[in-house]
């Protein structure tokens, strides 16, 4: 924390004077926030491929497979439609659909936010 406020007090104030050992830690710091940020990167990968392979095994993987999907959408996880079609053959349970009907909530506001997207962003009529 020492570091991160000497770093954030560099940044605010970029004309005062820096100790060489103080450009040193703000670059460790640096540093360690870029392999945290690959890390992440990794973990992330790495729950995916491990939600797939969860939801390949279903209906035999049901309860591991729902458990990940909701740590995946609590982290932010956008569900795909091998997602929903795996989620339709569980609805018969109640945290199967539970799942599906948050699922098919959360498919839903991305495609309306895709699509607004695609809206603003494209071009207006021509006009000679």
């Amino acid at each position: 924390l020492r570091v991160l406020r000497r770093a954030l007090a560099i940044a605010l104030n970029p004309t005062a004077p820096v100790a060489d050992d103080e450009k040193q830690d703000c670059l460790r710091l640096a540093d360690s926030v870029d392999d945290v940020i690959h890390e992440a990167g990794r973990l992330r990968t790495f729950l995916l491929a491990d939600l797939a392979r969860y939801r390949d095994a279903l209906p035999g993987s049901a309860p591991g497979y729902t458990e990940l999907l909701q740590d995946a959408l609590a982290a932010g996880y956008d569900p795909r439609p091998d997602d929903l079609a795996a989620l339709r053959t569980l609805r018969g349970t109640q945290t199967g659909a539970a799942l599906l009907r948050r699922c098919q909530s959360l498919a839903e506001q991305s495609v309306r936010a895709r699509l607004a997207g695609r809206t603003a962003a494209a071009p207006g009529p021509r006009t000679r």
